[in-house]
């Protein structure tokens, strides 16, 4: 299977998922454990990629959703955007009712 193709059924069989380095339990950057904190906060389950074990995904997720850093955030297959907008939302209370509205 194309490396795209992975993404895709990736972002699609997962109502969140998050592309991180590292791991919800183990994070690799500072970045990753912030957005990974906002989305257990939010009390629902959720799908993780750790993009460094996997250097295909590492290499081409940025082409997948045109966004060049890490981590990615999608919800209902949708890029929602990295640990910045992730934390804006969670500050609005946004990311909650998005990912109850995913989960629902």
């Amino acid at each position: 299977m194309d490396v795209l193709d992975r993404i895709r059924e990736q972002v699609e069989s997962n109502a969140v998922v998050v592309y991180m380095k590292g791991t919800p339990q183990m994070p690799q950057c500072g970045f990753s454990m912030r957005t990974a904190e906002a989305l257990k906060a939010c009390g629902k389950e959720f799908a993780y990629v750790n993009v460094l074990l996997d250097p295909e995904i590492f290499q081409n997720l940025p082409r997948y959703a045109d966004w060049p850093t890490f981590p990615q955030v999608y919800i209902k297959g949708e890029l929602v955007g990295g640990c910045d907008i992730t934390l804006e939302m969670a500050e609005r209370g946004e990311l909650q009712k998005m990912i109850d509205e995913a989960s629902a």
